[in-house]
């Protein structure tokens, strides 16, 4: 596998892991609406911790081969399972507290931002042109988003008063928690795949332990499951689809693309889930909101494009293509012209220079051909 970044050919593929994942992660707000006796706890706790368990139980064999190698990255591995265990508390109550377009919207549009700052800060990483105006394309949607569903919500609760504006504001806040931490095992699972570690094996790793920090909260909390078929349906719903197939598609997009070029492509699950709070639910978008929702469209077609190359001009005073008697384009030094492929039929002259061959890694991949050359 090709670590992320650069030209990565591959990256169309993981940003597609990654998009899909989300419009898998966007139905979870409005799936939740079909339980409404189900406390968001127990809904965090059923949809990630089972989740979770269910990909160490899939990885498991993977795993155990990795032991001594996930050991060395400890430190990783707890911190994205710390974070993957308090992101769906933080992220449920949330939406439970402010509604599910502002939840969702502020839960997954910060996170880009806290993910950029984290690869900023802990990598060095400098942010492209191409990401910011991605970024802010998308941040200025899910603005647009958040803020018709707070004006909707401020024309239905006339009585509520001071109770619903605090609510909200506390739901904002959660939201802000739910941000970071989604950045955080983000970062943690994309660290420990460029490390080495096969895709399955760092999600199961991260996810599974994440998944045992949760089942405390679920016999304290998961009691109405039980209460009839439709909660039991939403639970075993959220577990299997969004979270375990949702995750196993972006543990695949993450060996592909940085953590928060990932993140600013889950944008696009605050949208999905705008729209079916509209078809489903019965919720009302105003023109601000699929403003909004067209805003993290065009982010998405922005961070999708592939980026431009610019060309290198050739030097004062050298030639073009490699005319007939041999000469050598501008810039090389083995008698190829500029993009040509084949390799020389003998090295060039000078000393030679030994070069460094990347390890090659076990990834799992999705179905499909595989990742063209290294960039």
């Amino acid at each position: 596998m090709r670590r992320p970044g650069g030209h990565d050919r591959s990256a169309p593929t993981g940003a597609l892991c990654v998009l899909a994942a989300s419009v898998l992660w966007g139905t979870t707000g409005t799936a939740a609406t079909f339980a409404p006796g189900v406390g968001p706890l127990a809904i965090g706790a059923a949809a990630m911790g089972l989740g979770g368990l269910l990909q160490a139980l899939l990885a498991a064999p993977r795993i155990a081969r990795d032991t001594a190698r996930l050991r060395d990255q400890r430190g990783t591995v707890l911190l994205g399972a710390v974070s993957v265990a308090v992101y769906p508390l933080a992220f449920y109550s949330s939406m439970r507290l402010a509604g599910v377009a502002v939840g969702t919207v502020v839960s997954i549009g910060t996170a880009p931002l806290a993910s950029a700052l984290i690869e900023r800060v802990v990598d060095g990483r400098r942010l492209t042109g191409h990401w910011t105006l991605a970024a802010s394309l998308g941040l200025l949607g899910t603005v647009l988003l958040c803020a018709a569903e707070a004006a909707r919500s401020a024309r239905t609760s006339h009585g509520t008063g001071q109770s619903s504006v605090a609510a909200t504001l506390a739901g904002v806040g959660l939201g802000l928690v739910a941000a970071v931490t989604y950045a955080l095992y983000s970062w943690a699972a994309h660290r420990l795949i460029t490390r080495q570690l096969p895709s399955r094996t760092a999600m199961g790793a991260v996810f599974g332990l994440g998944g045992l920090l949760l089942l405390p909260v679920l016999p304290a909390t998961g009691a109405p499951f039980l209460d009839s078929w439709s909660n039991a349906a939403v639970g075993a719903y959220m577990a299997l689809v969004p979270m375990f197939g949702g995750y196993v598609l972006f543990g695949w997009g993450l060996a592909h693309v940085h953590a928060s070029t990932a993140t600013t492509l889950s944008l696009l699950e605050p949208a999905v889930a705008a729209v079916l709070a509209v078809l489903i639910v019965g919720e009302r978008l105003p023109v601000a909101g699929w403003t909004g929702v067209a805003l993290v469209i065009a982010c998405l077609a922005v961070l999708t494009a592939p980026a431009p190359r610019l060309r290198r001009r050739p030097e004062a005073g050298t030639t073009g293509p490699r005319e007939a008697s041999g000469a050598a384009a501008p810039g090389s030094t083995d008698g190829r012209t500029a993009g040509d492929s084949r390799r020389p039929s003998s090295p060039p002259p000078g000393p030679s220079v030994p070069v460094p061959h990347a390890p090659a890694h076990a990834v799992d991949r999705p179905p499909g051909p595989p990742p063209a050359a290294a960039s």
